[in-house]
């Protein structure tokens, strides 16, 4: 009765959880839980009625294990995931080298340098860099195009660009 009555709250729950889990961390992490307790309970149900059937005790480890091995690669995957976010890793697969080189080829640009993306939070990726130009080109016109070039090739929405004049020589100075 309690696997029943747990089955019932876990499956409310399993639903309103279900559409946030795609857009926050938090949220997927207790959508998984709560998807874990839902597949516990049908687990113990199930489990039950075969232990009340056939008289098979065992019945009731091999359930649990079951389960565990279920959640495990799931929260493998979660547990990466905010690792990945605590230590501000590069998104896998983004080559910083090639976002390095379409920034580099944008009118007026000379160099990019101290470039650095990480994700922020789930599915928000987040760049800040040094942008060097003629000292006569339009500064507002090169970030606008940087931070298009960052959204349109790369999905990076949120940029801190600096934009500096050849003629600066500040970075020149950092010894790190």
């Amino acid at each position: 009765m309690v696997a029943i009555l747990g089955l019932i709250a876990n499956l409310i729950a399993f639903a309103l959880l279900r559409e946030g889990s795609k857009e926050s961390l938090n949220v997927e992490g207790a959508y998984l839980e709560v998807l874990s307790d839902t597949i516990g309970s049908v687990g113990v149900i199930i489990g039950a009625i075969m232990i009340s059937i056939t008289g098979w005790a065992w019945i009731d480890p091999i359930v649990g294990v079951a389960i565990g091995a279920w959640i495990l690669p799931r929260t493998y995957r979660l547990g990466a995931q905010a690792l990945r976010i605590l230590v501000q890793a590069a998104p896998p697969g983004l080559d910083l080298g090639a976002v390095s080189a379409s920034l580099e080829q944008l009118p007026g640009v000379i160099d990019v340098h101290d470039l650095h993306v990480w994700t922020l939070t789930s599915d928000m990726e987040v760049a800040s860099a040094h942008v060097m130009v003629n000292d006569n080109v339009d500064h507002h016109g090169v970030l606008d195009a940087a931070r298009d070039v960052l959204q349109r090739e790369y999905g990076i929405s949120h940029a801190t660009l600096q934009v500096e004049p050849a003629s600066h020589h500040g970075c020149d100075d950092v010894s790190w």
